[in-house]
């Protein structure tokens, strides 16, 4: 039998929650205010402590900055109506054991309490202390209600302030720099956050932005320039698309994280950087290190914290939200006044695949916005494929003459071919859809013949 302390201003549901705790054979007390709250705390210390964000008296925040100051302090559950995702990032950034959205089951409320228990068991036997820092949420980019969102907060809020090397995976589109931007927030380092697209340069000036050179070190080196791991001492350096990069250059980021120095290129001297690494990629990097394209001990240490970004079709139910969050910022950066989605506009886009993701998502509603006459968005202005149309189309095809026995080169042509005719060859659109950049674009054009 454990002692939990429900703080919850909804009285029906606190009741209800006590019930069922009861029925675990747990003793439950209850606070609805915060001022309750610290009362009973005063008094004793629970177990657990089950904790809502939305207090008469104030935020159930507030007294979570208290609770994780006790040594050692009770497991807190945040269990709240709230859909703002920074305040996930925020709890577990300041020591919440976990946090459940409402409307919760009872299976999860009760294998969390469950592992909350055995946590606290075990933190009686030693002597800890924690140090809270208070963040300043000001993000909100991290949009979406999903579990696998909300398991990112989490685990965001979790490791932020730690130095260990993190690497965020997931396709072309799916947010890996709001990730990065939101791990450097939380992180409480001074320094700056400085994202560089390893597909977007040359392999030598990529290695002259990354480690800096020496005036003369090559043609066109008139003076000396201070690169990236230098620039973001006391900060994070976000390595976007890190699969891009030779095994040469990735035998000096090994150095670099390994040792913390490196030399600027045609110098001598060596430097040193305190700098957070935060590596990217839409690759499959652990089947690249089995091809012999990715250094294995590259690999391990960057992937001592492995956060993975699902597509977009795997969270729909997220789909609502982006597009609010979406058509305010376009409608601020456009000055449109789009407001609404047309039935028939939900439809279309719950049946497309959206292999661009939320960058593809953001361009077709940019693009219905500016389009719009009216404050409602229709079917028509979204310029995808009706799935009715292209599923009979393809069916009839596949009757008549089988599957279409063609090489993933040919495939990979053919599709970016239709992107460039999309977009009336302009290849910064072209690469915003492709979730590319535009010497991989232009290298693929070449490859492929598709400049003739």
């Amino acid at each position: 039998m454990a002692n939990i302390l429900i703080i919850e201003d909804d009285e029906v549901f606190s009741e209800l929650l006590a019930m069922h705790l009861e029925d675990l054979n747990h003793d439950p007390q209850r606070a609805h205010t915060l001022e309750q709250a610290r009362q009973l705390l005063a008094l004793n210390i629970p177990d657990v402590i089950l904790l809502d964000q939305q207090l008469p008296d104030g935020f159930g925040i507030d007294i979570l900055k208290e609770i994780v100051k006790l040594s050692p302090h009770p497991p807190v559950i945040m269990i709240t109506g709230v859909s703002d995702n920074t305040l996930a990032i925020q709890a577990m950034g300041l020591g919440a054991y976990d946090f459940i959205r409402k409307p919760m089951k009872e299976i999860e409320l009760d294998t969390t309490l469950s592992n909350a228990l055995k946590s606290h068991r075990l933190s009686r036997q030693v002597s800890a202390v924690t140090d809270s820092q208070e963040y300043q949420v000001d993000i909100g980019q991290i949009i979406g209600k999903s579990s696998s969102i909300l398991d990112i907060c989490k685990t965001i809020g979790s490791v932020a302030s730690s130095n260990a090397p993190i690497l965020i995976t997931g396709e072309s589109g799916t947010g890996k720099e709001i990730v990065a931007r939101a791990l450097h927030h939380h992180s409480g380092r001074k320094g700056l956050f400085l994202p560089i697209n390893c597909s977007a340069l040359a392999e030598n000036l990529l290695e002259s932005e990354l480690f800096g050179h020496e005036k003369g070190s090559f043609t066109g080196a008139v003076a000396l320039k201070e690169g990236k791991f230098e620039q973001s001492i006391d900060g994070t350096l976000f390595l976007d698309e890190l699969g891009e990069t030779s095994t040469a250059l990735q035998a000096k980021l090994l150095r670099v994280l390994q040792e913390g120095s490196f030399e600027r290129v045609g110098g001598t001297q060596t430097q040193h950087t305190n700098a957070r690494i935060l590596a990217a990629t839409n690759r499959d990097i652990k089947a690249m290190v089995g091809k012999g394209q990715f250094r294995e001990d590259l690999f391990y240490r960057l992937n001592v914290i492995h956060i993975h970004l699902p597509p977009l079709r795997e969270r729909m139910d997220d789909m609502p939200m982006l597009t609010e969050h979406l058509l305010v910022k376009i409608n601020h950066k456009h000055h449109t006044n789009v407001k609404h989605l047309a039935e028939n506009a939900w439809h279309r886009m719950k049946a497309y695949h959206w292999p661009g993701n939320i960058r593809e998502l953001e361009n077709i509603l940019t693009r219905a916005a500016v389009l719009a006459r009216t404050e409602t968005v229709t079917a028509d202005l979204l310029a995808l494929p009706d799935k009715t149309e292209v599923s009979e189309a393809d069916a009839e095809k596949a009757t008549s003459s089988g599957p279409r026995l063609i090489s993933l080169d040919e495939l990979e042509k053919e599709h970016i071919h239709e992107i460039l005719l999309y977009t009336r060859w302009h290849k910064g659109k072209a690469c915003e859809i492709l979730g590319t950049s535009r010497p991989v674009l232009d290298r693929k054009i070449a490859k492929y013949g598709l400049d003739s």
